[in-house]
């Protein structure tokens, strides 16, 4: 019975992301989350501040009438409001409890408090209303309509497992400025019932043998944002950090997810911010209400500037190495590094660089000089490429894995023996089969003649696959090579990223002038950050610390 409880959760979950329509709206639209990262920037807040007026704190007579009880759960609910709102990033007033409050006032009192919270003045805080709602198409048009049009919320709770048509009417047409946080795993107990069954019955290509329920529903989070306008958020309780940071992973550094479970429910504040925060120092936004409402002191505004600053501390306390994700970098990054070092590829301790430069660790993919080495380096950058939501093309439902290239190209003449390990490896591992080209540095005059040699890639995406992008320049003039014969570069899949400014006096690093440029994704097997977390979690490399705080120093001065 379990096993086929999470067939068909699964299958409902994928069967219905392919079978949804096309894109309603474009990205270019602002959504909440947009206004979000703005309230939660302007006032240094990861604070969600919720409204949940519980009876028995209202402070009510046993016959107290519906009328009284709904004007003490708006006094209640205005005087967190108002001694709060210095310090909340966002509101999340839960329509159940209003609810309860009686069929005549209660939703009615809902909308007041919300009018009230975005009618003060200056402020402009997004209010989150946490409704938890999830149906067919139609039944979710009406509830989406209910919540928007007449109590006015900013974004919504869902549950995401009736799939993308039960979720894109609240986010979408009308409502494309709006946005939802998916439900993937949450804080009570209860959760591990269904949302870590594993995905072992429903494997694919996408998903690893270890892959649980929430994770695929994070994935498609990323996925369904897309559809529309980057309007899609997760739900991950802070009670489990393990899972908050699968599911970060899952989803990518641009989803927002919010983590209840901190405060009464006992979730750890370090762990959360190391867990659950993006590389940005952004995207967590964490909901605390009976723990401010129920302030001991009765200091509400006190209390909620006491958790804004300790959030604070403790990101502060992630960040302050340059480490956002010190647990967070995946299993294949971790080998990619420990076997960098064995072969000597990797080398901590002090390098003079081409730049002037003096560098504590130097890399060097040359020395992957052996048929096993090889073969290692080509599983390595098919599992980055396979986990980067960039390189993944999700609206052509006809294969079962997808990525948005045709052809690789290795550039002369590293990019050569990179490129046809990878190609390899994408079939090996993943069975994504893709032509593979390369040039020559000189023309030949002779049988076949040109520079090109492989699979034809005019009027095809290609994938350029080189070790490392010191100053961009083989990119560029890869790229406009290809453009010359009708080709349609779509990324660069590299090993490393130094993640470190071109000069002083330029705030990118060659990578991300190569993206900006180009306009197109640059995807790494490894950065300079995960190198730092890898050093953190494998102190036998860090020679009592002294290597982290070398590499450390290093991108404090010119890393970006």
């Amino acid at each position: 019975l379990k096993n086929q409880a999470q067939h068909i959760i699964s299958t409902t979950l994928s069967t219905t992301t392919m079978t949804s329509t096309e894109p309603t709206t474009t990205a270019a639209t602002p959504n909440f989350f947009d206004r979000l990262e703005e309230r939660s920037k302007s006032i240094n807040s990861l604070l969600c501040v919720g409204l949940d007026p519980h009876i028995n704190e209202l402070n009510l007579a046993p016959d107290a009438t519906e009328d009284e009880r709904c004007d003490a759960a708006y006094t209640f609910c205005k005087t967190i409001v108002m001694a709060t709102a210095p310090y909340a990033a966002a509101y999340k007033p839960n329509a159940a409890f209003f609810e309860a409050l009686g069929p005549n006032c209660g939703v009615t009192t809902l909308r007041r408090v919300i009018e009230l919270i975005q009618n003060m003045d200056d402020e402009k805080i997004p209010v989150l209303l946490d409704c938890k709602r999830g149906d067919i198409g139609s039944t979710a048009s009406a509830y989406a309509e209910s919540s928007y049009d007449h109590l006015k919320a900013d974004a919504v709770t869902l549950s995401p497992l009736m799939g993308w048509d039960s979720v894109e009417p609240f986010v979408s047409g009308r409502y494309a400025d709006k946005g939802a946080f998916l439900l993937c795993k949450t804080s009570n107990p209860g959760s591990n019932d269904v949302l870590t069954l594993p995905l072992s019955t429903t494997q694919t290509k996408t998903t690893a043998p270890n892959d649980l329920l929430y994770e695929e529903i994070a994935r498609l989070t990323h996925q369904w944002g897309a559809k529309t306008n980057n309007n899609l958020g997760l739900v991950v309780g802070a009670t489990d950090a393990e899972a908050l940071s699968r599911a970060r992973k899952a989803a990518g550094q641009n989803v927002w997810i919010l983590s209840p479970g901190v405060g009464f429910q006992g979730g750890d504040l370090t762990g959360t911010m190391r867990s659950g925060l993006n590389e940005e120092g952004s995207g967590l936004l964490v909901p605390i209400s009976r723990g401010i409402s129920r302030s001991i002191d009765g200091d509400i505004a006190a209390k909620a500037k006491e958790f804004r600053d300790l959030m604070n501390a403790a990101r502060d306390d992630v960040l302050k190495n340059g480490i956002s994700k010190t647990t967070n970098i995946a299993e294949y990054q971790q080998s990619f590094l420990k076997f960098s070092l064995e072969q000597g590829v990797l080398k901590f301790g002090s390098f003079v660089l081409k730049s002037g430069r003096t560098s504590p660790y130097f890399f060097n993919a040359g020395l992957f000089a052996t048929g096993a080495a090889l073969s290692k380096l080509g599983r390595a950058y098919a599992a980055s490429i396979m986990a980067s939501p960039e390189l993944k093309n999700d609206n052509d439902t006809t294969k079962e894995v997808n990525v948005n290239f045709d052809v690789i190209f290795g550039p002369a003449y590293k990019g050569i023996s990179l490129g046809a390990v990878v190609a390899a490896s994408l079939y090996s591992d993943y069975g994504v089969d893709v032509g593979f080209a390369y040039n020559r540095k000189e023309a030949k005059d002779h049988g076949e003649g040109g520079i090109l040699v492989g699979a034809s890639m005019t009027d095809k995406r290609v994938l350029v696959v080189d070790d490392v992008i010191t100053a961009g320049t083989a990119i560029r003039e890869s790229y406009t090579m290809l453009q010359k014969i009708n080709a349609v570069p779509v990324g660069v899949s590299i090993a490393l990223d130094r993640a470190e400014k071109r000069s002083l006096d330029d705030p990118v690093s060659a990578v991300q002038a190569v993206a900006r440029d180009l306009q197109i994704p640059v995807v790494s097997i490894v950065s300079l950050p995960q190198l730092q977390a890898f050093l953190v979690q494998n102190p036998t490399y860090n020679d009592g610390g002294s290597v982290l705080e070398r590499v450390t120093a290093y991108r404090e001065q010119y890393g970006v």
